[in-house]
């Protein structure tokens, strides 16, 4: 069998176009001219597919819906992240040569250079497992000291609506009651949390509670919302070219979304200089926007959104003023170690004479004073279309 896998892989090697499963299984057919056993053609077919289809053996991991991430640091260690926390996986590689073969395919495949000269890569796959998409990270050796490191983040469509979410234990009953009055008041909002906290999740669930008559544009990194609504419309983000060419933002897309009479902005993850459009949006009249950010706690919202406004030119005192006129409210996502991620805490951004601060309204089960303020910020659209209708 080595050698029918060596003549298969030089004959792989001189295809002009991708390698795709069916070609790999042609040139098996091809190659074994009827000399082997069923079971040494079926072993060699699943390991050239293994190598040069998909995310070769990694990919039933990335297709277990349980899976967040995917994380080789050596060629007996491959480790995954889900609901049940860090694991080490049963899988194996052959060997370091074998780890970096498939970081350097997974590479190309995202478009990006990944060699010697340039050892490191950060990248999306064109086509995820179930609907998802696949981030793509690795280092060479020798910037890896112990060898390839290779990280996969699988990105998967967020369509959990918040009656869903409340059956999970994610937002209790009288939590999701506020939510849905948040979002029908078109306060806009933040959804804030570590990596893995459910941000998108809890996004999606809100998106889904906006009236079907208003237009939703949305601008992401990558497809993950998918919200239950019939006007959702979705912009996403390309990374430049391997020349360095052909990128489109999140600030070139925020900018075009205005163009598009949209009723409520939506910024998937908001991460640098974006958030300068995205505030003057919700300053211009396009209440009831939204977006997520990473965050500790609410109080570091306004310190987060200072560093990313920086990138943007935007200064410090702008910045606050902008911000507690833009977003009135702040969702707290929390990823328990053992445990659901739940919502933790609903904050008020206030503003003061020099900077913006945070008011909690709800923290862990615990209603506190300013949920009245909550309350009359409720109250008050619902006042004005009154006077409006009479």
């Amino acid at each position: 069998m080595p050698d029918l896998v060596d003549r298969v892989r030089r004959r792989l090697a001189g295809r002009e176009s991708g390698v795709t499963a069916a070609a790999v299984a042609e040139a098996v057919r091809a190659e074994a001219a009827g000399v082997l056993g069923d079971h040494d053609v079926l072993a060699a077919l699943t390991l050239l597919e293994q190598e040069f289809v998909g995310a070769g053996p990694l990919e039933p991991l990335l297709r277990d819906p349980a899976v967040t991430d995917v994380l080789v640091t050596a060629p007996d260690q491959v480790w995954v992240d889900g609901a049940q926390g860090l694991r080490r996986s049963a899988v194996r590689f052959a060997d370091e040569d074998a780890v970096r073969s498939l970081a350097q395919r997974l590479a190309m495949a995202a478009g990006r250079r990944l060699d010697d000269a340039q050892p490191f890569v950060d990248g999306w796959l064109p086509h995820g497992p179930t609907g998802g998409r696949v981030r793509v990270h690795a280092v060479l050796a020798p910037v890896a000291a112990a060898g390839t490191c290779l990280s996969l983040r699988v990105l998967r469509p967020a369509t959990h609506d918040l009656a869903a979410l409340a059956a999970s234990g994610t937002i209790d009953a009288e939590v999701h009651r506020v939510l849905v009055a948040v979002v029908r008041a078109r306060l806009a909002f933040l959804v804030t949390g570590g990596t893995g906290s459910g941000k998108t999740t809890l996004l999606a669930g809100l998106l889904g509670q906006v009236p079907a008559g208003e237009r939703v544009v949305c601008v992401e990194d990558a497809g993950e919302l998918h919200p239950d609504h019939p006007q959702f419309i979705r912009l996403i983000a390309r990374p430049p070219n391997v020349e360095g060419a052909g990128a489109v933002t999140l600030r070139d897309l925020v900018r075009q979304a205005l163009r598009m009479r949209p009723d409520r902005i939506v910024v998937g993850e908001v991460r640098g200089a974006e958030v300068c459009d995205l505030l003057m949006a919700l300053n211009t009249g396009h209440d009831g926007g939204a977006g997520t950010v990473h965050a500790n706690s609410p109080a570091e919202v306004p310190a987060r959104l200072e560093a990313l406004a920086a990138l943007g030119g935007l200064s410090r005192p702008a910045l606050h003023s902008q911000l507690s006129a833009a977003i009135q409210v702040v969702l707290h996502m929390q990823r328990h170690p053992a445990g659901p991620r739940r919502l933790v805490e609903i904050a008020l951004l206030d503003r003061t004479p020099s900077t913006t601060t945070t008011t909690t309204v709800w923290r862990n089960g615990t209603w506190h004073p300013a949920r009245r303020a909550l309350e009359a910020l409720l109250a008050a659209p619902a006042s004005a279309e009154g006077c409006e209708r009479t």
